[in-house]
């Protein structure tokens, strides 16, 4: 699930109404950006939605390193790798 809505909040909203800020958090599937002197500063996020969004980070970089190797030709074939895989499973297996 993606963040349907930003919210911005002054960096004194974080001290007085920090129970108000995470209930948006979490509850609302809201960032909301908190501000210092107008500017933005931190982000604010339910827990949840940030483990999600790391894992979607992640992803991406495994597939953009996929990519790239792809791209450079540093490819085998799925046989090849599936019966490397196999041979390191029964060596693992005999320890």
């Amino acid at each position: 699930m993606l963040i349907q809505r930003e919210i911005i909040r002054p960096s004194a909203d974080l001290r007085n109404h920090y129970n108000e800020i995470s209930r948006q958090c979490r509850e609302n599937n809201e960032a909301v950006i908190i501000t210092v002197n107008g500017r933005g500063d931190t982000v604010s996020l339910g827990y949840e939605e940030y483990k999600r969004m790391k894992a979607r980070i992640e992803l991406l970089e495994i597939l953009a390193e996929a990519d790239e190797d792809v791209k450079y030709g540093r490819v085998a074939p799925v046989k090849d790798t599936f019966d490397d895989l196999r041979t390191l499973l029964k060596e693992e297996g005999q320890a």
